[in-house]
């Protein structure tokens, strides 16, 4: 595992994050059911940069759903940054973190486990890599494409890359 850390206080999404973000969640121009009821967009945007909601019918440009991916990742960032606190972090280890959240939500980081280890004296950072491998399910279901993605962030977030 690398062992080059840093602290994450102001970190936003780097470009690896929101690459690897956008290849799991796929590009759709027009919106549609997540599989759990909530209605996504472009690259897994649920509201709109205004703060609307994401709703049937809606359509988005590739141009422009790259800016509000762009914009999503940042504020999923900042949110886990001011969660996670004064841990310092390997850069890998953010990226797979930020693409976690990302899909998770917020709330659901920053109630987790994961962040409980990362937040333990000492930092317990496989164990929080670990936990990654745990997300793997949607309404109740596990789902191919979720064990997928948790396994490329957690490959990641241990240093030996997506």
């Amino acid at each position: 595992m690398t062992t080059n850390r840093r602290l994450i206080a102001g970190f936003g999404a780097s470009a690896i994050a929101v690459a690897m973000i956008a290849g799991f969640e796929g590009y759709s121009s027009h919106a549609y059911d997540d599989g759990v009821g909530v209605q996504t967009l472009g690259f897994g945007s649920t509201t709109h940069p205004d703060g609307r909601p994401v709703m049937p019918g809606d359509t988005v440009t590739p141009q422009r759903a790259v800016v509000m991916l762009a914009n999503d990742a940042d504020r999923i960032a900042r949110d886990l940054a001011r969660c996670i606190g004064d841990v310092p972090l390997a850069q890998n280890e953010w990226d797979a973190y930020v693409s976690w959240a990302y899909n998770v939500g917020q709330r659901a980081a920053c109630a987790s486990t994961l962040v409980k280890r990362l937040k333990q004296t000492p930092p317990d950072y496989a164990g929080a890599c670990r936990e990654l491998l745990k997300w793997t399910k949607a309404g109740g279901r596990e789902l191919p494409g979720l064990i997928k993605r948790r396994q490329a962030e957690y490959r990641l977030c241990m240093g030996e890359g997506a």
